[in-house]
């Protein structure tokens, strides 16, 4: 397993869920990790002049997983102007295409709506993260006119990819069915505008035939954001085009307490990454202050992934208990993030649920 603990915070809540990924780990038991450590990110681009150490991303390509931490500081960029970023280009190298973005309610935890209903959402948004309007804009700089007086920005959306995100749609959905959830997806676009996302819809029609069994929906992109706030514990499983996600995905994130909580996997056909969706927040690195949730919640995904890869149970019921963890101690308030008004901070949270996995 390749570890990239990146800047900021990443370094804080990486070794928080290390910490916890292991307690699971030997409380389970059968199966072992062998974490590989990758220098990269902001920080080291200061140092060495280079986003990530050489041979680096090869060694990330012969893991069975990668974590991340988190990468990025405000004053240091490319001589473009532009973040560090080599995150994106392990993305587009090994075409990490479903952004799988967990939303789930948490006892005690924060509540924006005041319906009692907002205490059961649990859906998952799946953003495709290799195509679309955001990436060819942001990553391949396709852009068919630029001027001083226009500039056009390129949607690509391609049959082989969209196939093969609805299909994960579809199998994630069955897979939530059987773990007692709703097993119901839901196709999020603009057809009735955009030929592109007309084309994302035909895929998904066409791709489930196979899956006919499978209860679908559909909504507009901007009727759905309206439906986060309306009836957002209908939901549960979303499929979206990239940015259409990232927008979503951090207003459904927000229903729940923010990117504090925000898990986040990036999946392809042969290679996982995984991360907190939150930046680095260097202002409060190494204070304690920083919410370790999202990431040791992607550490429970990167589980169930290795899971799912490996066919190994015990490596999934590692990650179910990792999960029921914070759940549990959400709902008897032995956690309390300061992120959320709490008294408790990095340190404090990660002991909680080291001591309730003991039990």
């Amino acid at each position: 397993m390749a570890v990239i603990k990146g800047d900021g915070i990443g370094v804080d809540v990486t070794d928080a869920t290390l910490a916890i990924v292991d307690a699971a780990k030997n409380k389970v038991g059968g199966f072992s990790l062998d974490y590989q450590f990758i220098q990269a990110g902001a920080a080291y681009y200061q140092q060495t002049g280079q986003d990530i150490e050489e041979g680096g991303e090869q060694v990330a390509g012969e893991a069975d997983a990668i974590f991340l931490g988190a990468i990025g500081l405000p004053s240091v960029r490319y001589p473009d102007g532009t973040e560090i970023s080599p995150h994106l280009r392990l993305r587009d190298r090994f075409q990490l295409y479903a952004g799988v973005r967990p939303v789930r309610a948490f006892p005690n935890g924060p509540k924006r709506l005041s319906d009692t209903r907002a205490n059961d959402i649990d859906m998952v948004i799946l953003r495709e993260s290799t195509e679309g309007l955001f990436y060819t804009a942001a990553v391949h700089n396709r852009c068919p006119v630029e001027s001083d007086h226009e500039v056009q920005d390129v949607m690509s959306i391609t049959r082989d990819t969209t196939e093969k995100l609805h299909d994960f749609a579809f199998k994630l959905a069955e897979k939530r069915k059987h773990r007692g959830k709703k097993g119901v997806v839901t196709c999020v676009d603009k057809a009735n505008v955009f030929k592109s996302m007309a084309f994302f819809r035909k895929i998904f029609d066409e791709r489930h035939a196979n899956y006919s069994h499978t209860e679908v929906n559909y909504n507009y992109v901007d009727a759905q954001a309206l439906d986060f706030i309306r009836r957002p514990w209908d939901f549960d499983v979303l499929v979206t085009e990239n940015i259409f996600g990232d927008i979503l995905s951090d207003l459904a994130g927000g229903l729940v307490g923010g990117m504090g909580m925000a898990a986040c996997g990036e999946i392809g056909d042969n290679h996982g990454l995984f991360q907190p969706a939150h930046g680095s927040a260097p202002d409060i690195m190494g204070q304690d202050k920083a919410n370790p949730l999202a990431a040791i919640l992607s550490g429970a995904l990167m589980l169930d992934y290795l899971a799912d890869k490996s066919a190994n149970t015990q490596l999934a019921d590692a990650a179910l208990l990792i999960e029921s963890a914070v759940y549990d101690c959400f709902s008897d308030n032995t956690i309390r993030p300061m992120e959320f008004g709490g008294d408790m901070g990095t340190k404090a949270v990660t002991d909680t649920l080291l001591e309730r996995i003991s039990r």
